[in-house]
């Protein structure tokens, strides 16, 4: 088998890389450890609310699958490490009148697949969904295939059904594990607990439930992480989101450094095998950019990942240079309905 190192050398956009060669060596020695038929398969996905194009990806159309916030720029919370600013960067709907308008008047005309909804939470980290409810009962009963996902906040079981009810897909929810990160960074008056809680009155439903752990959240150190992936795994979600800790919003009091990648990458590694091979893992689309989003990238597919968002030059090279199928597919990687993830082995 050719070494990994040897592999990554030969793919020009990776060679000047500065990584950890020991590490690479355990990725690989699992890799070949894993029985036969449960060999890494990596969907590389292109959302597009955003602009992106490499080398190797061309451009996905506009609105696929656009990205919403029912609040528009504002958060109370006003977490260190985003500041709101991640809601800047979606389209405002306020009010139920204008989700549907933006669902009828631009996104299904524009050929979207379906939406990402979002928004700003209240002190409790609870967001105002419920009076969007019946908005987006009547839009999935006009059209059916039109797929929802929804960053939930915190939940219980009753607020988890009515989402359901309401014809959401997919639900989706960052889950802290370290008190002291739920208290500084996020300024919040919560337990850890009710972040496992949560997770388990989504997985009651029928929406597929798809926690997110951020990575480095505690102003770049790992603190929760680990703990986090364990309240996880106790509930058996339909896939986990991993993104790492992006330092361009927080606040010059209170500075993040960049997470190391090193570490992002062993816990890439740890992370899909805590998870088995029944549950995708991904990175999705935040993490830091430059050279840093090149070796986060390049951890993710020789960690056997199951999909990567808006994947580095190099990383479609790097995986056949490896042996790895893939396949690329325009859209938000939190979308795990029919084709979009889970049969990737069979339509790679």
């Amino acid at each position: 088998m050719l070494d990994w190192q040897t592999a990554i050398g030969q793919v020009e956009a990776l060679e000047d890389l500065d990584l950890d060669h020991g590490l690479i060596r355990e990725m690989q020695e699992t890799l070949t450890r894993m029985p036969a038929g449960d060999e890494p398969n990596i969907n590389f996905y292109v959302p597009s609310f955003k602009h992106f194009e490499t080398d190797e990806i061309a451009g996905c159309g506009k609105n696929r699958f656009p990205a919403v916030s029912v609040t528009g720029p504002k958060c109370k919370l006003q977490c260190d490490h985003c500041k709101a600013k991640v809601l800047e960067g979606m389209q405002p709907a306020e009010t139920p009148e204008e989700l549907e308008r933006l669902v009828e008047e631009e996104f299904i005309p524009d050929g979207a697949r379906g939406m990402l909804l979002s928004g700003g939470s209240n002190h409790q980290n609870v967001i105002d969904y419920p009076r969007f409810f019946p908005t987006i009962r009547k839009l999935k009963d006009k059209y059916p295939h039109f797929q929802i996902a929804m960053h939930t906040a915190l939940v219980d079981d009753d607020y988890a059904a009515e989402m359901d009810a309401a014809g959401v897909d997919v639900a989706m929810l960052d889950v802290i594990g370290a008190q002291e990160t739920v208290q500084k960074v996020y300024h919040l008056k919560r337990p850890v607990e009710d972040f496992e809680k949560s997770v388990a009155a989504l997985v009651k439903t029928d929406m597929k439930v798809v926690p997110h752990i951020v990575l480095g959240l505690h102003y770049g150190e790992f603190l929760g992480e680990y703990n986090a992936l364990e309240m996880i795994a106790r509930h058996t979600p339909d896939a986990l989101i991993l993104v790492v800790t992006e330092p361009y919003f927080a606040p010059s009091n209170r500075p993040f450094k960049t997470p190391d990648a090193n570490e992002v990458g062993r816990f890439f590694m740890d992370a899909r095998q805590r998870m088995g091979g029944q549950t995708p893992v991904l990175l999705g689309c935040a993490r830091p950019g430059g050279e840093q989003r090149v070796v986060t990238d390049t951890y993710a597919v020789m960690a056997g990942l199951d999909g990567i968002a808006f994947p580095s030059d190099g990383m479609l090279e790097l995986a056949d240079t490896l042996g790895i199928q893939h396949k690329t597919t325009p859209s938000c990687c939190s979308v795990i309905v029919g084709e979009e993830i889970l049969p990737v082995a069979e339509t790679a």
